[in-house]
C-alpha cells in the first residue's frame, strides 16, 4: 500500500469514527430531551389556578417529573377570553410542546383547532363526545383523550341538596356564564326540570367575567330569591373567594360544585374531585411520552361525587342544618 493509499484509507476511517460519535451524541441528546408540556388553563395567572396547577405537578411528581427539571410546563392563561384561547392555543402548538393539557372545554377546543398531531390531554370537559372532541368515550381516536367532567347532570341533584338544607328555601338563582350559550342554555334547562319536580322557583342570571358578579347578586337580592347555585364553570371557579364574599353579604345559602368552593366560604358543595383529576393528568401525560397514543386511551368520567358543608358559613347565615344533611356529609350518591 502506498503511503497516500494510507493516508486516503486513514482518512476514511476517521469519517466513519466521527459520524459514528456524532449520531451517539445527538441519540444522546435525543434521549436526554426535556419534554415540554403546554398547559392552556382558563383563568388570569399563576395565582387563581393554584389547586389545580399544584394538583398537576404534585401528580407529575408522583410519576417522577420535577417541573423545571425533567419536565417543563408551559403555562398559558387566557384569563376566560375566548380570542385568548385561540391565540394561547396557536402559541402552545409553534412552540412544538409534546403535549398539550387543556382545561376547560373551551381551551381544548381551541387546541383541537390548532393542533391535529400534538396529543392532547383535556380536563373538566363536561361532553366531549357531544363537543366533537372524541368519536366515544371508550376510543376517543385522533390525537385527544382526557378527563370528562359531570356538570349539567348534577344540577338538580344540588338543587334538591339546597332545599333539603335550608329549611322553608322556595327559590333559588342559577348563576350562569352566558359567554358559553349553549351550556348556560342546557344547565338552566335542567334546573328548570328539577324545579318542576321539587316545587321550587329557578331563576337564572347570567354574568361573563368577574365585573359583573356584584350587579348579579344585588339582582338576586333585590329578586328575594332565597339562594344560589353556581353551574359549573372554570369562571366561578377562579373567583370562588369573591363570590362566596358576596353570597355571605347578601345573606345568600350558596350551593357549589367543589369542595375548595365551599371551604372559600360558600355553604354548601356537592361535586367530583376537581383536584384528582390534575393529578391523574400525570399519568396519561407519562404514557403518552412512553409512547401510548392518545386516541387509544379511554376517556374517563367521575364515578364518585361528594357533599361537603361549610358548617362555619352556616353559622354566619343563620342556619341551622339538618342532621340528615350533615349525615351525607364527605359521601353522596348520584
Amino acid at each position: 500500500m502506498t503511503v497516500a493509499s494510507a493516508r486516503w484509507l486513514l482518512g476514511i476511517l476517521i469519517g466513519i469514527a466521527v459520524a459514528a460519535w456524532s449520531s451517539h451524541l445527538d441519540a444522546q441528546h435525543a434521549s436526554d430531551k426535556v419534554p415540554r408540556i403546554g398547559v392552556l388553563w382558563h383563568a388570569g395567572d399563576a395565582e387563581q389556578e393554584k389547586i389545580p396547577l399544584g394538583a398537576l405537578r404534585e401528580g407529575l411528581r408522583r410519576k417522577g417529573y420535577v417541573d423545571g427539571r425533567n419536565i417543563i410546563l408551559e403555562n398559558r392563561y387566557p384569563d376566560e377570553r375566548p380570542e385568548r384561547f385561540e391565540s394561547l392555543a396557536i402559541e402552545l402548538v409553534q412552540l412544538n410542546v409534546d403535549i398539550l393539557v387543556t382545561v376547560t372545554r373551551q381551551a381544548a377546543l381551541a387546541a383541537q383547532r390548532a393542533t391535529k398531531t400534538i396529543p392532547i390531554v383535556f380536563l373538566s370537559v363536561p361532553d366531549p363526545v357531544e363537543s366533537k372532541l372524541v368519536s366515544s368515550l371508550a376510543r376517543p381516536d385522533g390525537n385527544i383523550t382526557g378527563y370528562s367532567s359531570v356538570s349539567v347532570e348534577l344540577v338538580p341533584k344540588r338543587i334538591e341538596l339546597l332545599k333539603q338544607a335550608v329549611v322553608g328555601l322556595s327559590s333559588v338563582a342559577l348563576v350562569v356564564n352566558a359567554h358559553y350559550a349553549d351550556g348556560a342554555r342546557r344547565n338552566i334547562e335542567a334546573a328548570h326540570r328539577a324545579a318542576a319536580h321539587l316545587g321550587i322557583i329557578v331563576q337564572p342570571v347570567e354574568v361573563r367575567s368577574p365585573a359583573d358578579f356584584e350587579a348579579a347578586f344585588f339582582l338576586i337580592r333585590r329578586s328575594q330569591l332565597q339562594g344560589v347555585v353556581l353551574t359549573q364553570d372554570g369562571l366561578f371557579y377562579a373567583n370562588m373567594t369573591r363570590l362566596a364574599e358576596l353570597a355571605l353579604e347578601h345573606k345568600l345559602p350558596m350551593m357549589v360544585y367543589a369542595k375548595e368552593m365551599s371551604q372559600a366560604g360558600a355553604l354548601m358543595s356537592y361535586g367530583a374531585d376537581i383536584p384528582a383529576y390534575f393529578r391523574r393528568a400525570a399519568d396519561y401525560i407519562d404514557r403518552i411520552l412512553k409512547g401510548a397514543q392518545p386516541g387509544q386511551l379511554p376517556v374517563e368520567r367521575p364515578a364518585n361525587f361528594d357533599l361537603f358543608v361549610n358548617e362555619g358559613t352556616a353559622k354566619l347565615l343563620g342556619l341551622s342544618v339538618p342532621p340528615a344533611i350533615l349525615s351525607m356529609v364527605g359521601s353522596v350518591s348520584e
